[in-house]
């Protein structure tokens, strides 16, 4: 049976790019499919002699017959994960204005804007189903590659991959995120002139942040709560799931937290692999 990624998401999120990646992992890319094709090309790709094992599936249109095919898949026995990207809306306009390519859901010349929320709309299931949800609002190509690179690059395996993402409330919450902790509670490193310069990766900046009787009960606690999370998103055949840690800013105490919580992650032997958002400021 096929290991099959179904890449999907809005139009100019980057579903070229990913596939992109993919390919160059060794994947066998399909791009722009139309969905009532999907199980045509899954089943030659299947056929003795295809040598096509890993095989990745860029579906742009039909979107209401994209979960119906992608759930038969699964039911015949084939390892099917859905990735979905997502941006925001001003960074899809600034896209869409720089390629002066028309939207495909702007089919009434109602223009740019209105295009990407009907296309919104029609996704919304879609994007609830999706084993991945990536946002590429602030990513550039070679973030986008890491991002992909990390997540799909153990083909098969049957353990969850966990990625952890520091962020800062003030840059917005990021759109692909299905756990978000706030730890703007915690002390505030920025208020130091000597830490102020330093992010959360530093020793001086993880010290302070960590050795703190707050900041330990919150991980204790964060902790188990995740031990306890994982397994049961696992149950539900779920691959992948991400976690986004904020703080203000996004420099000093997610990212010293994100750190150390993808280390005790570890520890319990979960595959979880760090981000930092905005750590280098906007």
């Amino acid at each position: 049976m096929a290991e099959i990624v179904v890449i999907t998401g809005l139009s100019g999120a980057g579903r070229s790019a990913a596939a992109g990646v993919l390919e160059d992992l060794g994947f066998y890319v399909v791009d722009n499919l139309p969905t009532s094709l999907v199980p045509t090309i899954v089943e030659l790709a299947a056929k003795p002699g295809a040598g096509i094992d890993q095989l990745v599936l860029v579906s742009g249109r039909n979107h209401a017959e994209l979960l119906t095919h992608v759930n038969d898949l699964k039911a015949a026995g084939h390892r099917v994960s859905m990735l979905y990207l997502e941006a925001s809306t001003q960074m899809l306009v600034k896209r869409y204005e720089a390629t002066r390519r028309r939207h495909p859901f702007d089919t009434d010349g109602s223009g740019v804007l209105e295009a990407i929320e009907r296309e919104r709309v029609a996704l919304e299931e879609v994007k609830g189903a999706a084993d991945l949800v990536v946002d590429t609002s602030e990513l550039n190509v070679h973030q986008l590659k890491d991002r992909i690179v990390s997540a799909f690059s153990e083909t098969g395996s049957t353990s969850m991959q966990v990625s952890v993402e520091s962020f800062g409330y003030k840059h917005g919450i990021p759109l692909d995120a299905d756990i978000v902790m706030d730890v703007r509670f915690l002390p505030n490193p920025h208020w130091d002139e000597q830490l102020r310069p330093l992010t959360g990766r530093d020793e001086p900046v993880s010290e302070f942040v960590l050795n703190n009787e707050v900041t330990q009960r919150f991980l204790s606690h964060l902790e188990a709560l995740l031990l306890d999370v994982i397994p049961s998103c696992q149950s539900e055949g779920r691959n992948y799931l991400t976690i986004a840690i904020g703080c203000t800013g996004g420099r000093h105490r997610s990212v010293a937290i994100v750190e150390h919580l993808v280390g005790r992650l570890g520890d319990h032997e979960v595959k979880a692999v760090a981000s930092h958002r905005d750590v280098d400021g906007r």
